[in-house]
């Protein structure tokens, strides 16, 4: 594998319809309300692709000195951990990624005021302190409520803000019930490495409850999703983006392959669904909400 390739997987571009989502949700949210603005929209797909790509970086280069990720993980191997990318070059990676993050995000300065300030540097510790700092999100069971946070209430509702100037009830919901469905891929993630994660004492909700409560959560998620939909329905939004609904159906039919699951293979394929759901959710409801307009 040359060095390209090697950076390209430690990115992991397969998370990266958990940034996009979020930031086209809100902006499909802006359309609706007819104050759709391109460019603070780009910013902040820019900055949540960079956040995202500065995460997984950190996550690797954290995990990888910790230990937590060996060769027996059933998932791809890991930069550091398999040592194809020496540690300090990892951190440094991370840590610039995650600085030009903060300043392209800062630009959003000239749209709405200060307030990006508190929004970016709020992100950027809690992308390192996930897996580093000295209370590891991802390592004392919070790092579902991390992703619910980050990948949907406050992507969504400061997309919003940056196009609308204000955000409503409505927004929030669609937010909380994006980062929800997006949590659905950490928790398929924490399912496969239960075993791992607790011999390095990396306390996953999944390591807490165990994988039959997962894999109610997970129903759960797409449960709550779809009960959101429904009421913004009831709200007066039209029909169309019930077709959200479609995805949610499908991602629930899913979890008994997941329960079944004892390959390599057959985990990548749940992940894999798992992130089809967050794309095609998103996608269906943006659609949706513009056939809404």
């Amino acid at each position: 594998m040359n060095k390209f390739k090697i950076w390209l997987s430690a990115t992991r571009p397969k998370t990266l319809p958990s940034a996009i989502a979020p930031v086209l949700l809100g902006t499909a949210m802006a359309f609706h309300a007819r104050s759709m603005d391109p460019l603070p929209a780009l910013i902040c797909l820019g900055f949540a692709l960079l956040v995202q790509i500065g995460t997984n970086l950190a996550n690797d280069y954290l995990d990888g000195v910790k230990g937590t990720d060996t060769e027996s993980r059933l998932g791809p191997r890991r930069a550091v951990a398999s040592g194809l990318i020496a540690p300090s070059t990892m951190k440094r990676a991370a840590i610039l990624v995650l600085a030009v993050s903060f300043c392209f995000g800062s630009s959003l300065i000239a749209f709405v005021g200060w307030w990006p300030l508190v929004v970016g540097f709020s992100s950027i510790a809690c992308a390192w302190l996930y897996t580093g700092g000295p209370y590891p999100l991802a390592y004392n069971g919070l790092g579902d409520i991390f992703v619910i946070l980050f990948f949907g209430l406050i992507s969504v509702t400061c997309t919003y803000y940056v196009q609308v100037g204000f955000i409503t009830m409505d927004v929030i919901l669609l937010g909380l019930s994006n980062g929800l469905v997006v949590n659905n891929i950490l928790l398929v993630n924490n399912y496969r490495d239960l075993d791992e994660d607790r011999l390095a004492k990396k306390r996953t909700l999944v390591v807490i409850f165990g994988r039959r409560m997962a894999e109610k959560q997970y129903v759960v998620s797409l449960l709550i999703a779809g009960l959101v939909l429904g009421w913004l329905v009831i709200r007066g939004y039209e029909l169309w983006i019930l077709l959200g609904w479609l995805p949610l159906l499908w991602g629930a039919r899913q979890v008994d392959k997941l329960a079944n699951a004892d390959s390599s293979e057959a985990y990548l394929a749940s992940l894999k669904s798992a992130s089809l759901v967050v794309l095609f959710y998103s996608f269906l409801v943006s659609v949706g909400l513009v056939l809404s307009n």
